[in-house]
């Protein structure tokens, strides 16, 4: 399915506003975070997140699609052997300009890159930098392929780096498999199944539900700062807040995102301006009778 199909199905069970974190391609499996109700508020803060990915690179031959599903458009025999894969990988590692595919749901003009493919056009892509953290060869897979790991940044296309390592190895190559083992902090042995889904809604939606993460939990790695009990009403009412009001916030630099608490309950994302602090997005709810 595709990650569109995935919300979709998502909101009909819980009939509540639903979006993702991150495109996982259809005929790729692993971590899709799905946003649920006041979730969907943090899509672009999970979205900077890392992710990680198994991936098999398989060289002799290049696809359109720059993967298995795709027409194959370049063979070629120069096999690389495993020391000169690893040597090349090291050339990604770090800051690189990457192009991205042609069968991609980036936008032109209002249609995506792969319709534009489809109809036999060529869309106009510019590179991009994208950010590779690591990239290991985990094993050496039969049909002249290797299984690789990856941990990378956002906006990167995995199946590009496999192309792109078979130009620079002078053998043509694509992506056979592609599994996300991790993304926007949430890993795989915590993911759930559709069928698991499934039982979550017959259940009732009980809280204790494995695959089930709040918002405060998802935000984990942004730095959290309690506000004082004088400046909460300006604070819930979207108000800068001093810094003065806000405990340690010294240690916060200009332009970086916080998490804001009253107590144990958490009021919004808020952005340290020279003085003040800013909300970028807000939590609260005038039902929370904690914060009345």
């Amino acid at each position: 399915m595709t990650s569109a199909q995935a919300v979709a199905f998502v909101k009909r069970l819980t009939g509540k506003k639903t979006g993702h974190a991150g495109t996982l391609d259809p005929e790729a499996a692993g971590v899709l975070p799905i946003l649920i109700g006041k979730g969907t508020r943090i899509n672009d803060y999970l979205m900077n997140q890392p992710k990680v990915y198994l991936a098999e690179v398989a060289f002799g031959a290049s696809t359109d699609t720059q993967d298995a599903q795709g027409k194959v458009v370049e063979t070629g025999t120069n096999y690389p052997n495993l020391d000169e894969v690893i040597n090349a990988l090291n050339q990604f590692v770090g800051e690189f300009m990457q192009l991205p595919p042609q069968y991609s749901a980036l936008k032109i003009d209002g249609k995506t890159a792969y319709q534009l493919a489809r109809e036999g056009k060529t869309a106009a892509l510019s590179k991009r930098a994208v950010i590779f953290n690591e990239i290991k060869v985990i094993a050496v897979t039969p049909r002249h392929g290797f299984l690789l790991r990856i941990d990378c940044g956002k906006g990167t296309y995995i199946r590009t780096l496999c192309h792109d390592l078979g130009e620079y190895l002078g053998c043509p190559a694509h992506m056979r498999f592609l599994l996300r083992e991790e993304s926007s902090g949430l890993v795989l042995a915590d993911s759930a199944t559709m069928e698991d889904l499934q039982r979550w809604a017959q259940a009732g939606f009980t809280k204790d539900f494995g695959s089930f993460f709040s918002v405060e939990e998802a935000l984990k790695d942004m730095p959290r700062l309690q506000v004082s009990d004088e400046a909460l009403f300006s604070a819930i009412n979207g108000v800068p807040v001093s810094a003065k009001d806000i405990e340690n916030a010294e240690r916060i630099q200009e332009k970086t995102g916080v998490c804001l608490f009253h107590r144990d309950k958490i009021i919004g994302i808020y952005v340290r301006e020279p003085e003040v602090f800013k909300v970028c997005v807000m939590f609260y709810q005038k039902s929370d009778p904690d914060l009345n």
